[in-house]
């Protein structure tokens, strides 16, 4: 199946209320469970959140590792409104985390002054007109050594496995979200073709695997 590209921000008002109040606390707490074992347990004390959104993984993060700093990125301002809504009711973690809002790829390398020991990614790959732009961003703000985690759609085969994922994990879900599900897997990438854009990007080192029915991973320390 051809790959179908979707708007590369989430931020209509509509979409925004829906991913706030959606609970994705199940997928969220194995997504950081899946980066503690791969990394060892040791992301490092600077952790960055790429496509942030409302901050569901980065606010798990900077609980994970409470020695951590978490910096959560997003290009769309309504999903870091949510965000910042969220953490002005948690002040404790004030000190330790916070969000800023940027686009892909960043306007000047300095534009993050921070070498990160930890890059994290969910579900921003397939939403890149460009994907290269990740891995740019990727290699430009992760420290030497840094472990490198993203998580993403893979997309389907066809139509019908896309209407059959949509049918079995969305049945219940508000119909925007299921429109954005069906665009989504539409617009995801293969593990070959994530594995061909490591390699252009001189990042050929990090490994790239199928996850579960519908997901890849991409992971490893940079060199």
């Amino acid at each position: 199946m051809q790959r179908i590209p979707e708007p590369e921000l989430m931020d209509a008002a509509g979409q925004v209320l829906a991913y706030a109040q959606a609970d994705f606390a199940a997928s969220d707490a194995a997504m950081v469970e899946r980066l503690a074992h791969l990394c060892g347990e040791d992301p490092g004390t600077a952790l960055v959140d790429l496509g942030c959104g409302p901050g569901n993984i980065t606010f798990r993060l900077v609980r994970r590792w409470p020695d951590a700093a978490v910096l959560g990125l997003d290009g769309a301002p309504r999903m870091l409104a949510v965000a910042r809504e969220r953490l002005a009711a948690e002040p404790d973690l004030a000190g330790r985390l916070c969000f800023q809002e940027a686009l892909l790829p960043l306007a000047t390398p300095g534009e993050l002054e921070t070498a990160f020991s930890a890059v994290v990614c969910n579900s921003l790959l397939h939403h890149l007109h460009d994907p290269a732009v990740l891995w740019q961003v990727v290699a430009q703000l992760g420290a030497p050594g840094a472990f490198v985690y993203v998580q993403d759609l893979r997309r389907p085969a066809s139509a019908a496995a896309v209407e059959a994922l949509v049918a079995a994990e969305m049945a219940s879900a508000p119909e925007v979200l299921r429109c954005d599900y069906r665009a989504s897997l539409h617009a995801a990438f293969t593990v070959a073709e994530v594995a061909q854009q490591l390699v252009d990007s001189g990042l050929g080192g990090l490994q790239v695997a199928q996850l579960q029915e519908r997901y890849l991973e991409v992971w490893g320390r940079l060199d």
